[in-house]
């Protein structure tokens, strides 16, 4: 009875497990994918820390535009001072300004500074933040669109790999039966027991070829788990219809003209551009002085000594660092240098958009002329199986050319599908050199 109720909790356990598979199962379309994964993504998550530190810059840099108000209090214990106050009446003698020396003093101060001219280094530095959180933005909208060509290239993997274990598993049975087939031609003294094991070896070898697809599946399905911000353990179901997707390609010179109007990264330097001119100037304005509205209130007690309220300041300060005069200005100099490694980055750029959209673009055209040889493959492959088959079941063809048209079927029929999930690929990485691959 006890092994009866183990068994049945075993039992029980395998069930609970299977139900948990069953659910881990998803059914997902490339634009779904593209979705998860720039929600996941753990790049946008950095860049997300990124947008908020520049926001921050910008915040302190608006923030020297506003005044310094400033509280400040002591309490001073004193210890037995001689006070000598000269400007007492002389004719009580001399020594007689002496008094009696306090223990304590408690002081209270308050004191304003609100800028009025800096030479433009507020306005200049406000302006020159603004244009890094642009950039910072631009920086992560050009993040998204290379997370989204990364989870279409997974999402292209996970595809080809299925369908290779598809079609290996329809000829592995075809196979299979053939071999039960030539088995008993064997006994029955038909066909010679070496081409009998030539088949066996055909079976073996796609036996082999389904088992590195599977393993292949494997490794992208735990890949595409990762990039999605899924459990390891989800058993994705692919959407086919992607492959279908690419358009008719317009003439290259449209696709450069794309990349340059929508390239994230070309708009991110560009904004980095007009902050590094505006630190320039905000650098050059340390040659000029800085006048600011000051303010303050001072209140003291000394017990027995003296007691003062409301002592009241407002003025003008002017601060000029004269060592201006004979040093030179590096922060200036520097943000020169800054500007001209922009101005060559911005020319290294746009070189690299051209080079990389004739690229693709070209890779594009040439994964759409794989599609049409290899459906032409496919077909005298199909069309070679058929006669090669009826030839070997009439006593006109060998076991090996057979099996070589047989593997030669096979072939051609996983190089379509390939082909055409290449040029759905190679179609959004022409997208993506443009700056306009986004989520439908």
């Amino acid at each position: 009875m006890k092994r009866i109720n183990n068994s049945i909790i075993a039992i029980s356990f395998l069930l609970g497990i299977g139900n948990i598979n069953a659910q881990e199962k998803k059914q997902l379309s490339l634009d779904e994918a593209v979705q998860l994964g720039i929600q996941n993504s753990k790049n946008l998550k950095i860049d997300a820390a990124k947008i908020e530190e520049a926001t921050a810059d910008l915040l302190e840099a608006k923030n020297r535009q506003l005044p310094d108000f400033k509280l400040s209090a002591s309490y001073i214990r004193l210890t037995n001072a001689k006070v000598d106050l000269k400007f007492l009446d002389a004719s009580q003698g001399a020594g007689s300004g002496s008094v009696a020396a306090p223990k304590s003093v408690l002081l209270g101060q308050a004191s304003l500074s609100m800028p009025l001219y800096a030479g433009g280094r507020i306005k200049y530095g406000i302006e020159s933040a603004k244009y890094l959180v642009e950039a910072s933005k631009l920086s992560t909208e050009n993040d998204k669109i290379a997370i989204a060509y990364n989870v279409s290239q997974a999402y292209n993997n996970l595809f080809k790999a299925s369908q290779s274990i598809k079609v290996l598993q329809e000829n592995l049975s075809a196979s299979e039966k053939r071999d039960e087939t030539f088995l008993k031609m064997e006994n029955n003294g038909l066909i010679a027991r070496n081409d009998r094991l030539k088949a066996n070896l055909q079976t073996s070898n796609i036996e082999l070829q389904l088992l590195e697809a599977k393993n292949n599946y494997s490794i992208a399905s735990i890949n595409m788990d990762l990039l999605l911000g899924l459990p390891e353990t989800t058993e994705l179901e692919i959407d086919s219809d992607y492959i279908d997707e690419a358009e008719d390609t317009k003439p290259v010179d449209y696709y450069v003209l794309q990349a340059q109007e929508n390239r994230k990264d070309l708009q991110a330097l560009m904004q980095q551009r007009k902050a590094a001119q505006f630190g320039t100037k905000a650098a050059r304005a340390e040659y000029l002085p800085s006048v600011a509205l000051t303010g303050g209130y001072v209140a003291a007690d000394a017990p027995k000594f003296l007691t003062l309220y409301n002592a009241v300041n407002v003025g003008i300060g002017v601060q000029y660092n004269l060592a201006n005069i004979w040093k030179k200005n590096s922060a200036y100099m520097q943000a020169q240098a800054r500007e001209k490694q922009l101005e060559a980055n911005n020319e290294l750029l746009n070189d690299n958009i051209k080079l990389e959209v004739n690229r693709e673009y070209q890779n594009t055209d040439y994964s759409k002329q794989r599609i049409a040889v290899y459906e032409k493959s496919a077909v005298q492959a199909n069309e070679n199986f058929r006669i090669t088959k009826n030839k070997f079941d009439n006593g006109l063809a060998t076991m090996t050319e057979l099996l070589d048209a047989d593997a030669a079927q096979i072939s051609a029929n996983v190089g379509v599908i390939n082909a055409k999930a290449d040029a759905a690929l190679a179609y959004r990485k022409l997208l993506q050199t443009t700056g306009t691959l986004t989520i439908k």
